[in-house]
């Protein structure tokens, strides 16, 4: 069967009753937000044994000694077939699979889409009448109420992307019921050019100025996390995007001031160099996994690293 994320995302009771859950789609923080959920739920419920897998293929149960269920994690799992599937309904426990889209696993999402054991979820960018469900829960769940005009100006300005739309929409809570005017919510909608977002922009200039600017506005945790989403988002853009004009469309209109300088960056990338990004991230995010968030350190190296690949 089919799900969708905003079934996740709004329903906090919503219940872990299949066996198989597969989150696809092509928004990367969108993908993750559902995995942290359906794993935030399994740990409530108790039952905190956790793999993480890289095969199917010949995999065995092991039998822990309060034979506690098992949340299996796979991302970009091998080994996904029918008939495996099938072998593993006997385990004690749920998998959950994350692989982003390609030709490659259209028949893989078919597999979980017939079965009825299976949950299918594609991830992508938000639309219109996501954003209004979404705002709505936001609202109602934090009881608050806000005047029609910022309501719409809020609907058509957060941004696609879950985890930006999400820190956002964190930010207008921290405001205080009575400070949620249209300047305010307007500012925080509005990249500030004294903020650390600022820093991507920093990438052509010199290690000195980029190492400068980090020490000055990335002072915590929360800060490095903020930054690395925002600068692997801009990364995957330049991933994804086939040529310069798919990438000039991608661009969020919100940044006009920015687009000359995304687009000249944009221009030092070809195929290989696209790879070394990809690794890159992918380094990274097995970094962020393991230590629950980045160091303001491996933050540094990873904004450094970015300029390193660009520029080669």
């Amino acid at each position: 069967m089919k799900s969708d994320p905003l079934t996740f995302l709004i329903n906090k009771e919503f219940v872990l009753d299949k066996k198989f859950y597969f989150i696809s789609g092509n928004e990367t923080t969108l993908i993750e937000k559902i995995k942290n959920l359906i794993l935030t739920k399994f740990k409530g419920v108790g039952e905190l044994n956790i793999k993480r897998i890289e095969s199917v293929v010949g995999l065995v149960e092991e039998t822990g000694l309060f034979n506690n269920k098992t949340l299996f994690v796979g991302k970009n799992c091998k080994g996904i077939e029918e008939k495996t599937l099938n072998n593993l309904k006997s385990f004690n426990g749920i998998f959950v699979f994350i692989q982003e889209n390609s030709q490659k696993i259209k028949n893989v999402k078919n597999i979980f889409l017939k079965d009825k054991d299976s949950c299918l979820i594609d991830c992508y960018e938000l639309d219109k009448n996501s954003k209004i469900k979404i705002l709505n829960n936001f609202l109602e769940r934090n009881r608050i109420k806000i005047d029609q005009n910022i309501y719409w100006m809020l609907i058509d300005r957060l941004d696609d992307k879950y985890i930006f739309l999400e820190n956002n929409l964190s930010k207008i809570l921290e405001l205080g019921q009575e400070n949620i005017t249209a300047q305010n919510v307007n500012r925080i909608l509005t990249i500030d050019e004294t903020g650390k977002e600022k820093i991507f922009f920093y990438l052509l200039k010199k290690n000195k100025e980029i190492i400068g600017i980090y020490r000055d506005k990335i002072t915590n945790t929360s800060d490095v996390n903020d930054l690395y989403y925002f600068c692997r988002y801009f990364c995957q853009l330049i991933i994804e995007s086939k040529n310069q004009e798919d990438y000039n469309k991608k661009i969020p209109k919100y940044l006009f001031k920015e687009k000359s300088f995304l687009i000249d960056v944009f221009k030092k990338y070809n195929s290989e160099k696209k790879k070394m990004l990809l690794l890159l991230l992918s380094t990274t995010e097995k970094v962020l996994r393991k230590q629950s968030g980045l160091s303001l350190i491996n933050g540094l190296r990873f904004i450094l690293n970015i300029k390193k690949i660009t520029i080669s």
